[in-house]
């Protein structure tokens, strides 16, 4: 018992100690962010605020909601959910251009050195929820829910990417590389982890395990979403380098793979035996891995 709170414990302290504080400064909600010609950033991410970049971000500029406009360099991706896009002539966008549900503005002279991905506004989503969004004639319950849940991931994934790529790369090579240590780590971790859950609820019924049940549920939901997102990197990628071998950046490639792994999922039967079997790979290599910080944790020291 005393390994597995350690490891929990662990991961706690990785996930605060490895989050950049840059990171944490740049993220906004309902704030404007300006970025001036001398200024260089790291990472822009904004909930509803509008972003303006005349300088340079070294990294990726995220959006949801709001404007974003870019007369400066972007080092690696401009993604913009239910964003106004815009790309003044000055614009050099080293990797991708994402717009899904929004409009993209692009001026004569604006470069983008890899590719853009645009769904337009939704027509197809404006009527879709047409009549409200709990109408039962126009749309089955279990597909609203379908949707929630998909935008929920896909904003979850987009911070954790823009966030962490290089973790995410390391994890996603560590599938490919040790795949059936990934599984059997997995299989014992959610066995063990399932066996303190038991054990925590039953100690709850006298207050002691309450304390010791939240910890680990909040554990939990850390491990998964982590592993889901390294799942979401690593199909994207593969499914990259199936259709032309080039690099895929890492928001395009969580992009890719959870579109990818949404449409498995709406598969009966199949989809739930491929989510399960998602799960044992999502915890085998955040464990294994130390959330991409390392290709074994599990290793004994020489």
């Amino acid at each position: 018992m005393k390994n597995m709170f350690a490891l929990a414990l662990s991961a706690f302290i990785l996930i605060g100690a490895s989050l950049p504080l840059h990171a944490i400064q740049n993220v906004t909600f309902k704030e404007d962010v300006y970025v001036a010609k001398d200024d260089v950033q790291d990472n822009v991410i904004s909930f509803g605020g509008n972003i303006t970049v005349e300088g340079r971000v070294r990294q990726n500029v995220v959006a949801f909601g709001g404007t974003i406009v870019i007369g400066g360099q972007v080092g690696d991706s401009v993604v913009g959910i239910g964003s106004t896009i815009t790309l003044r002539s000055t614009a050099v966008v080293k990797g991708d251009v994402v717009s899904l549900g929004g409009v993209l503005n692009k001026e004569p002279g604006c470069v983008i050195q890899r590719d853009t991905v645009y769904f337009k506004s939704s027509e197809a989503f404006s009527k879709l929820f047409k009549g409200g969004i709990f109408f039962p004639a126009l749309i089955p319950f279990i597909l609203i829910l379908k949707l929630i849940g998909f935008f929920i991931w896909l904003l979850l994934a987009l911070v954790i990417a823009a966030i962490f790529p290089r973790q995410l790369a390391q994890a996603s090579s560590q599938i490919r590389a040790a795949f059936w240590p990934v599984v059997a780590t997995g299989i014992i971790a959610l066995i063990l982890f399932s066996g303190f859950v038991i054990v925590s609820a039953l100690l709850s019924l006298i207050l002691i395990g309450i304390p010791f049940l939240l910890f680990l549920i909040a554990v939990g939901i850390i491990i998964k979403v982590f592993g889901q997102v390294v799942l979401f990197y690593f199909f994207g990628e593969s499914l990259g380098k199936a259709f032309g071998g080039k690099r895929v950046a890492p928001l395009a490639a969580v992009i890719f793979g959870l579109i990818l792994v949404s449409l498995i999922k709406f598969i009966p039967i199949l989809g739930l035996l491929f989510s399960f079997c998602l799960s044992i790979i999502a915890w085998g290599v955040v464990i294994r891995t130390r959330f991409g910080t390392t290709e074994n944790w599990l290793k004994r020291k020489a």
